[in-house]
């Protein structure tokens, strides 16, 4: 018996002293190799205050504004996972377009098999990621989005309905809520094919699937971080990420509308649609449709309803801003018999210059994350970045950096003018990224946040009011920007 004790206390004696080890070579990775960086605390490395006084985007900016101008890199830890930060605008390039050939890959968790909602466009690397973009790329042209133009212009029709009911009880509106729910039958109509009825119904079953799919999760946020650190060894344990009860609705959902569709022999000109064409082409498997149809409503609900959301909130502040936007719609319009068109809306400048200064002072996802396949030297510096290890564009830092945007909390539509936009680098607004792994639904989350923009505008003024917060407090705990407490705005028929 003492020789078995004996035997446990030294094997675990062993583990402790690897594990210890490994521990400490972690977390001086970086300094032994003379990046700077901010001193990582165990276990959290650099981001133990995420969720108690910071959000994500907040400790990304310290990391950023301490060390930018004085090395082209700097070191973060996550958890006890090193990572490079990229600060250099010319580096970042590189990364995104000139080297794009060692930096496809992200180094996601995802888990096909377990977890077939989890192998999406978003998550892939290699050949897998190349394939699915190649397949999925002919279905987000300019041609494909006029074909779906039509139904985002219906919802928005019922979007307009919704409020001008509303505001009839109570013209102090949680715009947010109501925006998700708009952006929740755009998606649910284009990516699954079906009628979702929210933003009448605000209770139902796909309504509030989508929200469970930002408030439900399967395991503790520690244990969803060791999964995106170690995604081999997640994948080889056959975790899972999504909730159980997620998966199988949406996989419920695409698997009824395909046989619907294919035994019906319908056609529509969504999404969806195009997905069983590949489908039926080539050698995709439901559950790798379903997978797309997933990232997609992921993707398009959150970004797309956000941005309308924090737009609506800086034109209430800014009501000459409001009014020459809402001049430029109704012109617009007036052109096109009071209809509005594909056409029409690609001629809306202010409105482009509205929306893409909205994304550059409230960035949905703060960073874009990239992994080289090789190692890869720093040009002009002694660095090299080794194969494997995680970079982070700090992307909502750098659209915030005063240097590039003076006084970048002042909402400003006239920074992103022709003339303003060629005089800054064009690593400086990446809110979609760059180069070959841009966000591939960019054009769709433009134009359904345009329609809904020019719905509401055209028919309704917002103003602030007194519950509407001067300073926007922010959910500290999503990776995401998400406000905490919603935008409540006062909305009056025009």
């Amino acid at each position: 018996m003492n020789i078995i004790l004996e035997i446990l206390l030294a094997t675990l004696v062993v583990i402790f002293g690897w594990l210890s080890y490994y521990v400490y070579k972690q977390f001086t990775f970086l300094k032994v190799r003379g990046i700077p960086q901010l001193p990582p605390s165990f276990p959290m490395g650099n981001i133990g205050e995420i969720g108690r006084t910071k959000a994500f985007f907040d400790i990304l900016r310290d990391v950023y504004t301490k060390f930018k101008g004085t090395s082209p890199i700097a070191g973060f830890s996550f958890l006890f996972a090193p990572s490079y930060m990229i600060l250099d605008l010319d580096l970042i390039k590189n990364i995104l377009i000139k080297d794009f050939s060692n930096f496809s890959d992200k180094g996601f968790f995802h888990n096909e098999k377990d977890d077939p909602l989890s192998g999406h466009l978003f998550a892939l690397d290699g050949e897998k990621w190349r394939n699915m973009r190649h397949k999925l790329s002919p279905t987000f042209t300019s041609g494909k989005m006029k074909f779906m133009f039509p139904t985002v212009v219906g919802v928005s029709n019922r979007l307009i309905e919704v409020i001008s009911s509303t505001i009839e009880t109570d013209p102090i509106i949680e715009i947010k809520d109501v925006l998700a729910r708009f952006t929740t039958d755009i998606i649910g109509t284009c990516a699954f094919g079906i009628e979702c009825n929210s933003l009448k119904d605000p209770d139902t079953e796909f309504n509030r699937r989508g929200n469970q799919m930002f408030t439900d999760h399967r395991h503790s946020q520690f244990v969803e971080a060791l999964m995106f650190m170690y995604p081999k060894p997640a994948r080889a344990l056959k975790m899972k990420y999504n909730p159980e009860h997620v998966s199988e609705f949406f996989l419920k959902v695409v698997r009824e509308n395909i046989d619907y569709r294919e035994k019906n022999n319908i056609k529509r000109n969504d999404f969806f649609n195009l997905l069983l064409e590949i489908k039926n082409s080539s050698s995709m498997k439901m559950e790798e449709l379903a997978a797309q149809c997933f990232v997609f409503f992921l993707a398009g609900f959150e970004t797309s309803s956000s941005t309308m959301g924090f737009c609506l909130y800086e034109l209430a502040f800014n009501q000459d801003m409001q009014e020459k936007l809402r001049e430029e719609i109704q012109e617009g319009l007036k052109k096109n018999n009071g209809e509005l068109s594909y056409e029409t809306m690609k001629e809306m400048k202010y409105l482009e210059q509205v929306v893409k200064e909205t994304l550059r002072k409230y960035s949905i996802l703060p960073n874009l994350v990239r992994m080289p396949i090789e190692d890869y030297p720093v040009p002009n510096s002694n660095f090299v970045i080794e194969k494997g290890v995680s970079l982070v564009i700090p992307v909502d830092a750098i659209m915030n950096d005063p240097e590039i945007y003076p006084d970048p909390e002042k909402f400003d539509p006239e920074r992103f003018t022709r003339e303003n936009i060629e005089s800054r680098h064009q690593m400086t607004w990446l809110p979609f990224g760059d180069g070959p792994r841009n966000c591939i639904g960019l054009r769709f989350g433009k134009m359904q946040t345009y329609i809904g923009l020019i719905a509401l505008l055209s028919k309704f003024k917002f103003s602030i009011t007194d519950k509407t917060e001067k300073k926007l407090v922010y959910d500290l705990k999503s990776p995401l920007r998400r406000t905490m407490n919603g935008i409540f705005l006062k909305v009056e028929k025009i």
